[in-house]
């Protein structure tokens, strides 16, 4: 399986939804960098099943990070950081089936195809969502390494839910961050109406997606490579490892196709004696490598495809069309519990650049 990204930083996931834990080894990190864990165990419980977030999972897990090595007396050795999370809190009985008649919108039946039935199904195996808390583990570890090498900090915000829009950051360098804790919007207006979004479709027995947008400002310039080893690239390598991730741009993204070069081309200046772009069409890079501005990506989630209402699927051994309700504990709209996975990506794939730089 493709569970092992990166360059100069690597991470290897492992586990199963269902199985006994979950966990990471990250191999490439710096020595001597301290390391605060309950600023981490902060991170993981903003993803974590069960919470306050809106639209979250019933199921509740502790998601407590087990660190087995790579730290000592609170740094970072330089050595493989391993972790593990325990998994307390399963219903295996309610995937009993999915095999032969695979879920909407889930890897049920590519699973069965690429393994030939020898994956583990419960709760989606090695392709659920469960699996990017031990990505958000380390991304959460970047995030501090980048703060205390470059003074970098990331930031996230919840851009649509469904219908419901607010605005990009785009246009701000300094923007209005989300107070911790809160649902991930600026706005309290806007959020309020995306909470009402998706307890809609929780009570419809559906579920809704959305955008999440990230920014990380501080990042210096002249970072990155041309071609197949861009920061953008292979932050979109590790989003697309998140299961419901379906989208990711840059800067203005897709709206660029709507433009002249004249509106989209971001002017160089400089300003007080410093050179910058008077625009982040770009959102932070130009040929793959960072160009000082604060880096720009959002991120698009596809709706839970676990939902109540009966669904069209196959019988694969029957070989006929049939039915199917899926029941359990499933998130109404993921996008809240995703948001700090996005962020932890983003510093993962900007902490591979900048460790290459410094080779």
């Amino acid at each position: 399986m493709g569970s092992t990204w990166g360059n100069r930083i690597r991470i290897s996931v492992f586990g199963e939804s269902h199985g006994p834990a979950i966990g990471v080894v990250i191999d490439g990190l710096p020595a001597g960098i301290p390391i605060d864990e309950s600023r981490v165990v902060k991170e993981m419980q903003r993803r974590a099943p069960g919470g306050s977030q809106a639209g979250s999972t019933p199921r509740k897990e502790a998601d407590l990070p087990t660190i087995l090595s790579g730290i000592y007396n609170g740094k970072t050795t330089g050595t493989p950081l391993a972790m593990e999370i325990l998994n307390t809190n399963t219903h295996s009985s309610d995937y009993d089936g999915f095999t032969v008649t695979p879920r909407p919108g889930h890897a049920d039946y590519t699973a069965r195809l690429r393994y030939k039935m020898s994956n583990d199904p419960r709760g989606g195996g090695h392709f659920s969502g469960r699996l990017t808390a031990p990505v958000l583990f380390a991304g959460a570890i970047a995030k501090q390494i980048l703060k205390a090498k470059c003074g970098v900090e990331v930031y996230g915000h919840i851009i649509r839910i469904g219908r419901i829009t607010a605005p990009s950051w785009e246009e701000d360098e300094s923007p209005v961050i989300p107070a911790e804790g809160s649902f991930a919007q600026e706005n309290t207006a806007v959020a309020s109406r995306m909470r009402e979004e998706i307890e809609a479709a929780r009570l419809d027995n559906d579920s809704v997606g959305g955008i999440v947008e990230v920014m990380a400002t501080g990042f210096p310039g002249g970072i990155g490579s041309p071609m197949w080893d861009t920061v953008e690239s292979n932050f979109a390598q590790l989003m697309f490892g998140v299961p419901a991730v379906k989208g990711v741009s840059f800067g203005s993204g897709f709206e660029v196709a709507s433009r002249r070069g004249s509106q989209n081309n971001d002017h160089l200046m400089f300003k007080d004696g410093k050179l910058r772009m008077t625009t982040n069409h770009g959102g932070g890079f130009e040929g793959g490598i960072s160009n000082g501005m604060p880096v720009l990506a959002q991120i698009a989630f596809k709706p839970t495809p676990s939902i109540g209402l009966e669904q069209d699927t196959v019988d694969l051994e029957a070989k006929e069309n049939t039915k199917i309700q899926i029941k359990g504990r499933h998130d109404a709209c993921i996008v809240p519990r995703a948001l700090p996975v996005a962020e932890g990506c983003l510093a993962l794939a900007l902490l591979d650049a900048y460790m290459g730089k410094v080779e």
